[in-house]
């Protein structure tokens, strides 16, 4: 489930379907996204279930797939056809976020499939034709001027990103530069598809473009920008993938749970987490959608839809710990 291709296996050290344990790590494709969050919520749910008694509320486990592509036939699916089952009154999460920070936001997602189109010609007369393919370099060229677009982000989500402990430790979650783009739109092409032939010239190229929408910056802002740009291609037209595109989403950054997980996370010895956006998607988008406040601790992302992917076996079982201890405290209390 939410599992990335592995991609070559020679670019690994270890086989990426193995799950080996080497060096006191577990190395395979999804062992950080998603299989030690989703092990860390079934252990908790195991574990829970044993002190049931002592528990004044309802813990649901829910596991599903299609998380990697919106989410229509996963957790979308169960809060639209059995909200009575599925919804609660929060959602810890256990997606890849790094010990140091709990997630209470997300960037939403905008995934477009560009299309342009030309007569396409013989390899040697390119007099007869424009280039498909070159004409989508220099749309993307124009694209990544997005990243322009001022940010929207409300106030009571600006005033926690933007403290510089959150930014730093969004910068120890996701990498160095973080901090750099947790408020601008970002822009990423990750499909190419043009011409049949070396000695050919394209007629036709299709892109597929991942927009990412910081907290506050909606779709139609971005579109609208976008469709200024395209009024300078006659030849490219351009179809949202909606299965694939969700608004951002935030949750109340000082809701009970957050404090619940950074004193368990500093009961068991590491730093009280910092509290921070998100630069990706997870499945607590529709709870939040729902109204229902959902927040992300999990392992660090590390390699994560990389080669060589694996997850500390200390974090994994330190996510484990503080999922249950701040889900008994808070169905306890």
């Amino acid at each position: 489930m939410d599992v990335f291709p592995a991609g070559d296996p020679a670019d690994w050290q270890h086989d990426p379907w193995s799950g080996k344990i080497v060096d006191g790590r577990v190395w395979g494709r999804g062992a950080t996204d998603m299989k030690a969050g989703t092990t860390a919520s079934i252990m908790t749910y195991a574990y829970l279930y044993r002190f049931r008694e002592h528990l004044k509320g309802k813990l649901t486990l829910t596991a599903v797939s299609d998380e990697e592509t919106g989410g229509k036939w996963g957790t979308r699916y169960l809060l639209e056809n059995h909200a009575d089952e599925a919804k609660g009154d929060c959602v810890l999460n256990g997606e890849p976020s790094d010990p140091c920070a709990v997630r209470f936001a997300e960037k939403g997602t905008l995934r477009l499939t560009f299309t342009i189109r030309t007569p396409g010609a013989h390899g040697a007369y390119t007099h007869r034709s424009k280039n498909a393919n070159r004409i989508a370099g220099h749309l993307m060229d124009r694209l990544d001027k997005l990243v322009d677009i001022p940010p929207a982000m409300p106030e009571s989500v600006a005033a926690v990103v933007n403290r510089p402990e959150s930014l730093a430790a969004a910068d120890q979650a996701m990498g160095e530069g973080t901090s750099t783009i947790i408020n601008k739109v970002t822009v990423n092409y990750g499909v190419l598809r043009g011409g049949l032939k070396v000695n050919m010239l394209p007629g036709t190229c299709v892109m597929e473009a991942d927009i990412r929408l910081p907290v506050g910056t909606t779709r139609e802002t971005v579109m609208a920008e976008i469709e200024t740009i395209l009024a300078d291609f006659p030849e490219a037209s351009v179809a949202v993938q909606e299965a694939a595109s969700n608004p951002t989403s935030h949750s109340d950054p000082t809701h009970e749970m957050i404090a619940l997980v950074q004193q368990a996370a500093s009961e068991l010895g590491r730093p009280r987490p910092e509290v921070i956006c998100s630069l990706g998607a997870t499945d607590c988008k529709h709870f939040r959608y729902h109204g229902v406040p959902a927040y992300v601790y999990g392992v660090p992302p590390g390699n994560m839809s990389m080669a060589d992917e694996s997850v500390a076996i200390a974090d994994f079982l330190h996510v484990v710990k503080t999922h249950a201890l701040a889900a008994f405290d808070y169905l306890s209390a």
